[in-house]
């Protein structure tokens, strides 16, 4: 019996690090997924202090963990970090998931097959559509890669500093057709697909869109998710959106990803989506 006892105490440690991140619903997402596939798994979150990033990574490291996510503001700081790296964050510049192989720390991005992951699941196609991603910052670069892999017709960047989304679409343009501009350059476009990579409609703003953006059937996406719709999820409601989404099936894709990484088993995602969406509407 006593052998029996010890292996249930038995798990693997993995954690996510950022700042701030005590709100983080990673912890809860991973411990769904344990519990989905039976893998025995511990997962917390762990504020980091500006500046002791690399500390932080080595003491947990020490201590026997396993893996990492790296949210906000490390996900820079940890693809400088890691000993190997894979495409998707070498593209991305920025690293979100660490797996630790002996001594080498392996960093990869899941972000954007996480979002790539999201868009197939609700049926929004991507492929020779016209795509517009709103804002030039970590987010959008890290969701590049894989939505050019899906080959739309177009994919323009458009943030308020025209320059710095000239500047990503340049480092991209390897992979299809892209360009970067400035807000006002969107007022003849129309598009069948609008990103939000701003973390603007958290803090009830709106980038400066046209009222005519959005093509018969367009669908708009927003990278945030809150209890209820964030103010670009009403925009594209007003303006006739065929479909809205937000931000909350990106991350359980994402995080599926990372502990495919992991552990080699791919949790279900839906009911772990329907089920946060339950948890969020009770607390809210």
């Amino acid at each position: 019996m006593s052998d029996l006892f010890d292996f249930s105490q038995r798990h693997d440690d993995y954690a996510v690090m950022g700042n701030p991140v005590a709100h983080s619903k990673s912890p809860r997402i991973h411990t769904l997924f344990a519990e989905q596939t039976g893998e025995a798994m511990h997962y917390e979150a762990i504020q980091v202090d500006p500046g002791g990033f690399p500390q932080a990574v080595g003491n947990f490291d020490a201590s026997g963990g396993k893996g990492l996510n790296i949210t906000v503001p490390f996900k820079q700081e940890a693809w400088a970090l890691v000993n190997e790296r894979s495409e998707r964050a070498e593209r991305a510049g920025a690293v979100n998931t660490i797996k630790f192989i002996g001594k080498q720390l392996f960093g990869d991005n899941t972000d954007g097959i996480g979002l790539v992951n999201d868009l197939h699941s609700n049926r929004v196609p991507i492929k020779d559509k016209k795509v517009l991603l709103m804002g030039a910052g970590g987010a959008a670069r890290g969701v590049l890669a894989p939505l050019l892999a899906e080959h739309p017709a177009q994919l323009v960047i458009a943030n308020r500093t025209a320059e710095k989304a000239r500047e990503l679409a340049e480092v991209f343009s390897d992979l299809g057709s892209i360009e970067g501009s400035g807000y006002e350059a969107l007022e003849d476009k129309r598009f069948d697909l609008v990103i939000n990579a701003t973390a603007a409609s958290l803090q009830g703003e709106l980038p400066p869109l046209p009222d005519n953006l959005l093509a018969d059937g367009a669908a708009c996406y927003d990278m945030m998710y809150g209890a209820g719709p964030t103010t670009f999820m009403q925009w594209a409601s007003a303006h006739g959106a065929a479909t809205v989404l937000d931000g909350l099936g990106m991350l359980v894709e994402q995080a599926a990803e990372s502990f495919y990484i992991w552990r080699g088993v791919r949790p279900e995602t839906g009911s772990v989506i329907e089920q946060l969406r339950r948890e969020m509407a009770a607390s809210s």
